[in-house]
C-alpha cells in the first residue's frame, strides 16, 4: 500500500500583505500530480487545512476541488483533519456529501464516522471515536487510520472521556490510542496514526515552532507529547503542524511531520518543501520517501550595504520573495521605496539598518520644553537614533499635525 501524506496547506495565507492563494493552487495541483503519479492508495492531510477558521469562498473552493481530484472519483480515500487553525465544525460541515467521494472529515478527537460503501467499491468496514478502516479497491487487505485532530488540552480529555481532569495528557492520548489499537489493529492490515500535536523524543528539548503561527505548546494549548506515547501497531505517524518536515527519532516507528507546502514565513527562508510517500505492507516496517515539491515562489533575507548592492541582488532573484534589510546613511525615502519595487514585484518586507548610529547620551539628553511641537520632534528623533530627520519624516509630521487639527 502506498500513502500520500501532507499537512499544513494554510489555504489563505497571506504572507503580511502578500496573498499566496495562486502559488497555493498550483503547489496542491503538483500534489494531485504527485499523488496520480506514484498511484497512490490513499492520502492523509493532518491538519491546519486552512489558515482562518472562516477562510475566504476562493480558499474554501480552492480545497474542496483539490481533495476531489485527489479522491480519484471515490476510489482513493482522502482523510482531512483539523488542526489548531481549523475551525472543526466548518470543518465536519461537508462531510455527509465528501463521503460519496470517498472523503472523510474529522473535526474532533472523539469524532465518529458512519460506515459507507461507495459504487467504486471503497468502503468503511469499521469505525469508532478516533478510528477509521478502510478497504480500497486496489489493495487486498485493509487501513486503520486512528486519528486526534487537534483540541487543547482540556478539550482532548472532554472528548476522550478522561475522569481525571487533572491527568497528564500524554497519558490520557496513550490509553486511548493503545485501546483503539489494541481492539482494532492486528498484524493483518496496515496501521498507521494521524494527530496535529507537537510532538518530541523523551528528553529532546522542544523545538522552536512556526513563526507567526498560533502556537501549542502556550496555557490552555496542549503539551508536547513523546515519541514513546505512540502505540507498537501503528506503522507510520502522520504529523501536522511543525512546518519544517522532518522525522522525529523513534524506535518504533517513523513519526513525521510532513512540512507545509510552501515557505509562509521568512523564518522558513530557503527551507525545501515535500510530501511524503510512505509505503506499508502488514506486519512489515514502513518506508518512508519525501518528494520535493517545486511549485511556490522561495522566501529569501537578503541584507544589501546601499541602494546600489540592493539593485544588484534584486535582479539576480527576480522570482523570489524577499526580506529586504538595506543598510543605509539616513532612512528611505519614498521615491527610493518606489524605486526598489519597481525593480522587483516580491519585496514584502523592506527593513532600513542605519549606519553608524549614535547612541551616546541617550538616557542623559536635556529637554527644552518650552521648544514647539516640531522641534521638540526633532530633537527626540536625534537622540534616540543619532540622525536628524530628513524631508519626508518631516513632511509626514506635517501632515499628523494637520489632521489632528482638522479632527479637532
Amino acid at each position: 500500500m502506498k500513502i500520500l501524506h501532507t499537512a499544513d496547506w494554510h489555504i489563505g495565507k497571506k504572507l503580511e500583505s502578500y496573498t499566496r492563494i495562486e502559488e497555493q493552487t498550483l503547489v496542491l495541483e503538483e500534489i494531485c500530480q504527485i499523488a496520480d503519479a506514484e498511484n497512490v492508495d490513499a492520502v492523509i492531510i493532518a491538519g491546519d487545512l486552512f489558515d482562518t477558521f472562516n477562510p475566504s469562498s476562493e480558499a474554501i473552493e480552492i480545497f474542496y476541488k483539490t481533495l476531489k481530484r485527489l479522491s480519484k472519483q471515490g476510489n482513493r480515500p482522502v482523510v482531512a483533519i483539523s488542526g489548531n487553525h481549523d475551525s472543526p465544525d466548518r470543518i465536519e460541515t461537508a462531510d455527509p456529501l465528501a463521503r460519496e467521494c470517498g472523503i472523510v472529515f474529522l473535526g474532533y478527537p472523539n469524532s465518529h464516522v458512519t460506515p459507507f460503501r461507495l459504487e467504486s467499491g471503497l468502503s468503511v468496514l469499521k469505525s469508532e471515536e478516533g478510528f477509521i478502516e478502510f478497504s480500497i479497491p486496489s489493495v487486498a487487505y485493509p487501513l486503520r487510520v486512528i486519528t486526534t485532530p487537534y483540541a487543547n488540552e482540556y478539550r482532548m480529555k472532554q472528548a476522550l472521556n478522561s475522569e481525571d481532569k487533572e491527568a497528564d495528557l500524554r497519558n490520557v492520548l496513550q490509553n486511548n490510542w493503545r485501546r483503539i489499537a489494541n481492539k482494532n489493529c492486528d498484524n493483518k492490515g496496515v496501521n498507521i496514526l494521524a494527530t496535529h500535536l507537537f510532538v518530541i523524543r523523551k528528553g529532546d528539548e522542544p523545538q522552536q515552532e512556526p513563526d507567526d503561527e498560533k502556537p501549542i505548546l502556550h496555557v490552555g494549548g496542549a503539551q508536547a507529547i513523546y515519541t514513546s506515547d505512540f502505540p507498537q501497531q501503528a506503522q507510520y505517524v502522520a504529523l501536522g503542524h511543525l512546518h519544517r518536515q522532518q522525522i522525529i527519532p523513534s524506535t518504533q516507528h517513523p513519526v513525521v511531520y510532513s512540512g507545509s507546502p510552501l515557505s509562509y514565513s521568512f523564518a522558513e527562508a530557503d527551507q525545501q518543501k515535500y510530501v511524503m510517500i510512505v509505503n506499508i505492507e502488514p506486519d512489515n516496517k514502513a518506508q518512508v520517501e519525501a518528494i520535493k515539491l517545486n511549485q511556490g515562489r522561495k522566501l529569501l533575507r537578503i541584507t544589501a550595504d546601499g541602494m546600489e548592492d540592493a539593485e544588484t541582488q534584486l535582479k539576480n532573484k527576480p522570482a523570489c520573495l524577499v526580506e529586504l534589510t538595506l543598510k543605509t546613511d539616513t532612512f528611505i525615502s519614498a521615491k527610493e521605496r518606489q524605486h526598489l519595487h519597481q525593480i522587483h514585484d516580491g519585496i514584502v518586507t523592506l527593513i532600513p539598518q542605519l549606519k553608524n548610529r549614535k547612541t551616546e547620551n541617550v538616557h542623559h539628553a536635556n529637554i527644552n520644553i518650552n521648544k514647539d511641537f516640531k522641534s521638540l520632534f526633532s530633537d527626540y528623533f536625534k537622540h534616540s537614533l543619532g540622525i536628524e530627520p530628513n524631508d519626508n519624516i518631516l513632511e509626514l509630521l506635517d501632515e499628523v499635525i494637520a489632521q489632528k487639527d482638522l479632527d479637532a
